[in-house]
Order: C-alpha cells, then sequence, then structure tokens
C-alpha cells in the first residue's frame, strides 16, 4: 500500500476505529470465537473497543493467531489487520542462554545469528514484532532483571544492541523476521536499591553517557519499535515524558517508529500521582509521544472525551495512528495478514538441529570460569565420579523469559555429562529452595506446587545422606546448584545474593570428604560466593543457559571446549556491596592511596569485587606484554594506534577477551576510573604469540557534562589493556 493510500484509509475512519489501533490487549480477550467478557469486565473495556484493538500480546502458534486475525478483521469496518507481538526476550522454542549469560561471550556476532535463529521460529508461528532487545544497563545484582540485561558497560550494552536488533529484523523483507522493541526507554535498570518498579534518580551526565548509549544505538540499528519504561525518571514517569519521549528520542534521535507503553504502564502513572484520571493520564501520555497504550483501558475511555472536549487536538492521535498503519504496511500485513506464517513452516523450523547447535555454542561461551584451583578442570572421564544437586538432573534450566518453550525439550546436566560417562552416579542432595514462604513471595508458584518442591525435613536428611554415601566412594563431586527459576527475572528483587542455607550446608557437608568438588552453579543474575570459594576447587558459572545446557556444560567439563566466558557484571562479596560497578568515578580519597582509616573503604569487607567485570578464566593462560601506541600526542582529527602482544604459553587452544580501556585523567566532570572502550575475542593455538592491533579516534574520548552536552576536552588519557579487569597494562597519550 502507498502512503497517500495509508492517509486515504486514516482519513476514511472513524474516531473510535482510530483509537482503537492504539489499544493493545493481552490474549485473553481474543481467548473463543467470541469475545471473552471476563477480561473486560476487569480491564473496565467496551466490547465495541476490543472488536476495533489494533495489537495483541503473547498470542502465538499460526492456528490461534490465524483464529484470531481472522475474526478482528472480520469486525473491524476497514478490515485493518491486527499487529501480534510477544516475549521473545532470548529465544522462542530453541532457547538460547539468558541475555546477562550471552553478553559473556563478548561475541555479538554470534548473538545476532542466535536472535536471527529467534526471529525466524516466533515469525513462523505468527508473531510479529519481538519485546526484545532488553538494554537496561544495570550495576545492581539484587534487581531480578539483570538476567534479561547485558550487564554494567555502556559500550558493550550498545554493541550487543545493534546485533539483537539486527539480528531480528534482518529477514523482515522475506517474513522470516521480527519487528525490534527495544526496551526500557529509560534508565529503568537504574531502580534505587535494586528494587523492582522503584524510582530512578540520575544526574544528566550518569544518564547521558552511562545509561542512553544502547537505546541510541538500537536507534541507529534500525529499531521499529520502542517500549517505555515502568519507571519514572528524575521524578517523571518515562511513560509520560515529553522530554524523553519527544525531544530525546524522536527529534535529537530521529527515531520514527512505533512507541508502546509498557503493561499498563500509561494507567499507572496515575498511581505516580503525575495524572489526576484516566483523562489526564491519557492526555499526558500521548503528547509525550506514546503511540500505543499496552493493556490498560486509558485511551479507550480517555482519548474520545479529549477530542470530543477539544482538549486535544486530533492530528496528535492521527500521527501516532498513521506510525501504527505504516508499521502493519511496512511488514505487508494488508497483502498477508499471517506475515508469512504457515502450518508447515512452523512445523519445519521450530528446533531444528541446526539451531540446538547455535544454542549449544552461544552457551559455551558464555560460561565463565570463575575458580580453577591446581587445574582440578577439565575432567577425564576416567576419574571416579558423581553428580549432586538439585540442578543434577534437572531439565529447568532455561530461566523466566522462556515463555514459549518446554522444558522437556532441555537437555539436564546429567543428560550432557551422560555422553561422557555413562553411568554416573546421580542424587540430589536437597531442594533448591527449602523457604515455603520465599517460594510463595515469587508469586507464580500455587501452594501444590510449593509443596512438591520442598521435602520434608526426613526426606531432605535422607537426601544429603544419600549424596554423602555416593561421593564417599568418588574422587571427583560434581556439584550443581542455583537459584530458582522464578528467583531472577521480572519481580525477582532480592536482598540476599548468598547461596540458600540448604544448598550451603549440603557444600559444607560435602567438603568434609575431602574430595575435588567442581561446582555449577545455574543462576540469573551475580551471587555473592566469598562465603564458599574456599570449600570447592573449580567454579563452572553457567547461567541460565537454554535448551543446550547440559551438553554444553559437559563439553567444558571434559574439555571437549575452552571456556572463554568474561564476566559483564561485577560479582559482589557480601550483598551490601550493591550497586557495585567497575566504571564508578574516581574520589578524592581512593583506597589505594593511604593504609590508614580515613579512605574510600569498608572496615568489614575490602571495597573491591570478588570476581571484576571482564574477569574469566581459560584452560592454559595469556600473557600480554609490550602494550604500545604509534604516538603520544595527537589531536581530534587524527588516530592513535595501539598495540599488544599475546602469548599462549599453556598446553591449550584458547580464546582470549583483549580488553582496552581509558582513564580521562582531568576533566570538566570526574570521570570513572576506567571506561571500556575497545575489545577483540581472537583464538591463539597452543604456544602462538599474536599482536593485537587497535585504533583510537577522539570520538572514543568524549564524555557528557552535567547538562548532557557531549564534551571533548584536550588532556593526557591512560590507555588500559588487559584481561581479568585487574591483570592489565597501562600506557599514556595527550589529546592536544
Amino acid at each position: 500500500m502507498k502512503e497517500e493510500q495509508l492517509c486515504s484509509l486514516l482519513s476514511s475512519m472513524s474516531l473510535k476505529e482510530k483509537i482503537g489501533q492504539l489499544i493493545q490487549l493481552s490474549g485473553d480477550f481474543f481467548s473463543t470465537a467470541n469475545l471473552s467478557i471476563g477480561p473486560i469486565k476487569k480491564l473496565g473495556i467496551s466490547p465495541e473497543f476490543v472488536k476495533l484493538a489494533g495489537s495483541t500480546l503473547n498470542v502465538v502458534g499460526f492456528e490461534n493467531i490465524k483464529r484470531v486475525q481472522d475474526k478482528q478483521m472480520e469486525v473491524q469496518p476497514h478490515h485493518i489487520p491486527m499487529l501480534f507481538m510477544s516475549d521473545v526476550i532470548y529465544g522462542y522454542k530453541t532457547i538460547f542462554p539468558i541475555p546477562l549469560g550471552f553478553s559473556s561471550s563478548w561475541n555479538p556476532d554470534l548473538v545476532e545469528k542466535a536472535f536471527e535463529c529467534a526471529a525466524d521460529e516466533a515469525s513462523a508461528s505468527g508473531v510479529q514484532v519481538a519485546f526484545a532487545p532488553m538494554i537496561d544497563v544495570v550495576r545492581d545484582a539484587r534487581w531480578g532483571r539483570v538476567l534479561e540485561s547485558l550487564g554494567e558497560d555502556p559500550f558493550l550494552t550498545s554493541i550487543f544492541a545493534k546485533s539483537m536488533v539486527e539480528g531480528l529484523q534482518k529477514n523482515l523483507p522475506c517474513k522470516k523476521g521480527l519487528v525490534a522493541c527495544f526496551k526500557h526507554f529509560a534508565a529503568y535498570g537504574a531502580v534505587e536499591g535494586g528494587r523492582e518498579y522503584n524510582s530512578v534518580d540520575l544526574s544528566l551526565s550518569n544518564l547521558f553517557q552511562n545509561y542512553l548509549p544502547p537505546y541510541k544505538a538500537a536507534v541507529e540499528s534500525g529499531a521499529k519499535m520502542a517500549m517505555t519504561s515502568l519507571t519514572t525518571l528524575n521524578g517523571v514517569p518515562s511513560t509520560a515524558d515529553k522530554w524523553l519521549l519527544t525531544d530525546i528520542l524522536r527529534k535529537k534521535w530521529g527515531f520514527n517508529g512505533v512507541i508502546i507503553s509498557d503493561y499498563a504502564s500509561i494507567q499507572e502513572i496515575i498511581k505516580h500521582g503525575f495524572a489526576e484520571d484516566n483523562e489526564d493520564a491519557a492526555f499526558k501520555s500521548l503528547s509525550a509521544g506514546v503511540d500505543i497504550d499496552m493493556k490498560s483501558p486509558v485511551y479507550a475511555s480517555g482519548l474520545e472525551k479529549l477530542i470530543t472536549n477539544r482538549k486535544l487536538d486530533i492530528k496528535k492521535v492521527d500521527s501516532a495512528v498513521f506510525r501504527v498503519l505504516r508499521l502493519k504496511n511496512d511488514l505487508g500485513l494488508f497483502e498477508n495478514p499471517y506475515f508469512g506464517a504457515s502450518t508447515t513452516r512452523e512445523k519445519t523450523s521450530l528446533l531444528t538441529p541446526q539451531k540446538r547447535e547455535l544454542s549449544r555454542s552461544l552457551a559455551e561461551e558464555s560460561m565463565v570460569l570463575l575458580k580453577n584451583e591446581n587445574n582440578a578442570l577439565p575432567l577425564n572421564n576416567k576419574e571416579k565420579m558423581v553428580l549432586i544437586g538439585p540442578y543434577a538432573d534437572n531439565h529447568a534450566l532455561n530461566g523466566m523469559w522462556a515463555i514459549h518453550s518446554s522444558k522437556k525439550d532441555t537437555i539436564s546436566i546429567h543428560q550432557g555429562i551422560k555422553r561422557f560417562v555413562a553411568d554416573i552416579p546421580t542424587e540430589k542432595g536437597t531442594d533448591l529452595r527449602r523457604d515455603s514462604k520465599f517460594l510463595e513471595n515469587l508469586g507464580f508458584l500455587s501452594e501444590q506446587e510449593i509443596k512438591n518442591m520442598v521435602s520434608s525435613e526426613e526426606e531432605n536428611r535422607n537426601n544429603l545422606m544419600k549424596a554423602i554415601k555416593i561421593s564417599q566412594k568418588a574422587d571427583t563431586i560434581i556439584l550443581a546448584l542455583g537459584e530458582e527459576t522464578y528467583e531472577a527475572g521480572e519481580a525477582g528483587s532480592k536482598t540476599k545474593l548468598e547461596l540458600p542455607k540448604n544448598q550451603i550446608h549440603l557444600i559444607d557437608e560435602l567438603s568434609k570428604l575431602r574430595k575435588k568438588i567442581i561446582l555449577i552453579i545455574i543462576a540469573g543474575r551475580p551471587l555473592a560466593l566469598e562465603n564458599i570459594i574456599d570449600k570447592v576447587d573449580a567454579i563452572l558459572y553457567c547461567w541460565f543457559p537454554g535448551s543446550e545446557g547440559g551438553n554444553a556444560i559437559a563439553n567444558i567439563l571434559f574439555g571437549f571446549k575452552n571456556p572463554s566466558g568474561r564476566l559483564t557484571m561485577s560479582y559482589p562479596r557480601v550483598s551490601a556491596q550493591e550497586p557495585l560497578y567497575y566504571n564508578h568515578l574516581s574520589t578524592g580519597r581512593p583506597q589505594n592511596s593511604s593504609k590508614g582509616r580515613f579512605v574510600s573503604k569498608y572496615i568489614d569487607s575490602p571495597a573491591d569485587p570478588l570476581y571484576p567485570f571482564g574477569y574469566g578464566l581459560s584452560y592454559g593462560f595469556v600473557n600480554y606484554t609490550e602494550l604500545k601506541t604509534d604516538k603520544y600526542v595527537f589531536t581530534k582529527d587524527s588516530t592513535i594506534n595501539v598495540t599488544v602482544k599475546l602469548k599462549n604459553s599453556s598446553d591449550f587452544d584458547t580464546t582470549e577477551v583483549v580488553q582496552l580501556y581509558i582513564h580521562d585523567k582531568v576533566a570538566e566532570v570526574v570521570q570513572p576510573v576506567q571506561r571500556l572502550i575497545d575489545f577483540k575475542k581472537v583464538k591463539l593455538k597452543r604456544g602462538q604469540e599474536l599482536t593485537i592491533h587497535f585504533n583510537i579516534s577522539s570520538s572514543q574520548l568524549t564524555f557528557f557534562d552535567n547538562r548532557g552536552n557531549e564534551k571533548l576536552e584536550p588532556g593526557v588519557f591512560d590507555i588500559i589493556c588487559g584481561t581479568n579487569g585487574k591483570q592489565l597494562l597501562t600506557t599514556t597519550i595527550r589529546l592536544k
């Protein structure tokens, strides 16, 4: 359809039809051939607006989507197709590692392929828009949604934002892609205290330098949709922030796509105390720039009154509706409302061997070896070993947001290890959690489900005794522990980042046997591990690794793959260190300046992380030497070439993530002690030497002042290169 035809369609629509295009409802409104009355009453929306709704969320499966699409197009006066949107966060049926996990791969090319795969699967089932990527920079592991994030660094998050957007949208022209809806604009990851849905308060310097760059990268990569945050930013709800949505996103960055609210967030600005009622909330949100109202009655009940009473210019509504219609037209929905989906394509596209292989590869590159004392890993399959723990033979390795997948399609750790050790003795040892109240607070589990998850005291003792008994006969204990699925993710904020007491007790009892213990951790966030690291010989952090998690874990344990993951969040020693991040500002009394009392430190614990940003071990070790630049002084129009020599002196072929940081020594605004500006992931054969080259331009040395202006100042910069966050080489350059 040509643009003039879209304009003609828009002009022929009634006000109610237009408003309908700006309303998104969940699938339960369309669960039968007739409209569902229960959801209508609960939300307080008229049946007429349900019939006119322009989009729906989390209706999946070709037959389901076809039924809803056919019915809605039949009852709409102009037969306008709906948009079908869904949470395709890190996979559809084939599940990849959680984003915090796959960011640890430092492999944006592989991540792009993963999102291309997810888009192919979801689009085969009729989905058209993915509520992804989630590109909120995070600094506090207490916040549950760090699971969906890409870590604490804005540069690295921006790189992955580009790869995820391009992976999702790459095959849109051939109906095998998805529209990327980046979220949550803006700075949702900075909620105070790491508490879900809490307020965000940031200086403009901090906002522009550390939180906004990934969203800008998504816009520059062509993302067609943006989602607002549920939170307030500096006292204004993001969903009604004209400065944020119009002045920054649309005018400054040139975003011309659709803006959608998060779930019910338009109505929630009333609870924030920012709007008086639905009519006021509708006025403020639409005026700010929000096109689609997700799952609230505000636009349905407020916009018609505002237009009728001439409190809102109809042009505002028309502009929003046109953006929605244009997106539908760009996708070809007026010609093919099913977006290339079919029963045949759905059957042949899901969970193919090639997609499983991609999931396994990304999981292998995502896992981080935190400890490997006395070369405890890799294992020899001739060792006498046992597999212990609540994740030993558990298929729940996908994490909270794998909502379209099935656990039965996921390879457990036990299944993976059996490829190397056919008859490995296995015991649970203990439950994941033994606190029923905690499990109840997760909000997803029924009373019966909780009862099934928490063993009786007698059964738990027996589980422990059986684990000890088989471990006594072994040389090596593989111990699989971690978080319960719903502990990490949305509404999964918690104050204690240590493993639960019953899991720690299991570690304590097994460590008394003086056997080699290999700890595998399944989790959705950094955990505080200082209280257990001395009781185990090796720690492999596996995140929620996805469909091929068990195979990926086994491949690393037995040396079939060399671990190469590097952390993208700092790991605390204790929970009270949070928020914790590597790129903190310089202080006037840094801890390394004195051993006295009056420096920036804690009196009861070291202030530095247990495992820093960029940390991760491999089998073998790579030495860094001779960090050099081709010149000391350069100008804003020139570049500096940086070189560093690597040597793999080990007996293993390995993969190294070479990280390049800067420190601006003097600036108008105090700068971070380190800031990542580039990285390279390289392979080195055993004994190989390699010279790595980086080019630094002045654009990498800019910062933002307290008015949000980007600045470039002459001066001296430290150039820092290395691995593991601390093992770094340093030289200096001067910008003239």
